[in-house]
């Protein structure tokens, strides 16, 4: 029996980055031993355990055959003869397909960049190499058995933006698509990797990758089209609206942004992919065109409920957020209210910085300021400071009853709202 450190772990140290969750594969054992040894059985699929006292996960060395399109088509085999290179070679990247073993096993507990040369490497695949030549390149065709793993390579090229993809490896998943093998994905999976990708440090080239091998047409075909969409250049000087919703994610990414946020980001523009050619490069309506798009794509990936909200917000309201700075009070207002403000303040403020992203994923106009921000938000607090119980009071006392009321209320954050603006 040998436990071996795999996987991300083992590139993180060689990158040089904190190693975070360590995974170990076991050789040379089965399950019954396992469990004799203490270790917790959770892995429903493949056999995987949970260590008696660190709880990290140790999964029994295994191989794979591929019975059926899309992610749950396997059936999995392991035993005491599967060997760790049968293990390596059935792992999607190369530079995920490193082991390593101390070479003292006290040192196994102290894995990090700064400790990695007291382990042993084995690399049979040249994971090391392209970890050096920033290279995603698969480890061999086991690749194209699992489709899960186009979206997880294009999720780690958002997170490494410096890597590139083997020629290889674009040309086998754009075989990948041809096949359907991206169809059969469920909306689950689709979505916890479109989610983590979106939450990387340069979210657009995970869309750049799948655009490139013809994933992003099946998965979101909606986003895909936006490419070659001209916009009026004074406004956007990069004028291709795909072009545009790239930088907008980058600097969603670059703000910090969270994923209601950044998924607000990629929703906004939805309609501009159907704007008729007559009137490009103009996007009359636009707006509403996006909420009408974006809804359809939250039911068929099953987005959660705060990020289809807030995404409606901002594709709704962007350009009138866009414009509020020539808003008086009562426009203002009008708007704050259709955005439920009041009743969702935070949900608001976090509209705004999309639309600040917006207007800043521009070309040359990325450091440029957005007032419009600042005047919202100071406005909400404004109108949230304003004490509605004593004029509910004072209106019933007045004989006033329902939508009066909310008038008389309406009226002074108006007026609370000019006085700040």
């Amino acid at each position: 029996m040998q436990t071996y450190l795999v996987g991300g772990a083992v590139r993180d140290a060689l990158m040089g980055l904190e190693v975070r969750d360590r995974d170990y594969v076991v050789v040379g054992a089965t399950p019954e031993q396992m469990v004799a040894l203490g270790y917790l059985p959770v892995g429903k699929d493949f056999p995987v355990f949970l260590h008696p006292q660190t709880r990290e996960e140790y999964a029994l060395a295994r191989t794979e055959r591929k019975t059926a399109k899309g992610y749950h088509g396997f059936t999995f085999h392991t035993d005491v003869d599967v060997t760790l290179e049968m293990d390596l070679v059935r792992r999607d990247l190369t530079i995920n397909s490193i082991a390593a073993k101390p070479i003292d096993e006290s040192a196994e507990s102290l894995f990090s960049p700064q400790t990695i040369n007291q382990f042993a490497l084995i690399d049979p695949y040249h994971g090391q190499r392209d970890i050096a030549d920033k290279v995603l390149r698969h480890v061999s065709l086991a690749f194209a058995e699992d489709p899960v793993r186009v979206l997880r390579l294009a999720r780690f090229a958002a997170r490494f933006a410096g890597f590139s993809v083997a020629q290889e490896t674009m040309a086998l998943m754009r075989r990948m698509v041809a096949a359907g093998e991206v169809d059969a994905l469920v909306a689950e999976r689709v979505w916890q990797e479109l989610s983590r990708g979106l939450m990387e440090a340069k979210p657009s080239r995970m869309f750049q990758v799948l655009r490139q091998c013809g994933a992003l047409q099946v998965l979101l075909p909606e986003v895909d089209r936006l490419w070659g969409v001209p916009q009026p250049e004074a406004h956007h000087p990069e004028i291709d609206t795909g072009v545009h919703l790239m930088m907008v994610l980058d600097m969603a990414a670059q703000l910090n942004a969270p994923l209601s946020m950044r998924f607000a980001c990629l929703m906004h523009d939805l309609g501009k992919g159907t704007t008729r050619e007559e009137e490009l490069p103009r996007h009359i309506n636009h707006e509403s065109r996006s909420v009408d798009l974006l809804l359809p794509i939250c039911e068929r990936l099953r987005v959660p409920l705060e990020c289809k909200e807030l995404a409606v917000v901002v594709a709704k309201e962007h350009g009138n957020i866009h414009r509020s700075a020539t808003l008086d009070a009562s426009a203002v207002m009008r708007l704050l209210e259709r955005c439920d403000a009041l009743r969702k303040p935070a949900r608001f403020e976090e509209a705004l910085l999309a639309c600040e992203c917006d207007a800043r994923g521009r070309l040359g106009l990325q450091e440029q300021p957005y007032p419009q921000r600042e005047r919202l938000s100071r406005a909400l607090k404004a109108a949230l400071a304003v004490p509605t119980e004593p004029i509910a009071a004072s209106a019933i006392a007045a004989g006033a009853v329902g939508p009066k009321i909310g008038e008389m209320i309406a009226r002074e954050r108006v007026k609370a709202i000019a006085a700040v603006l």
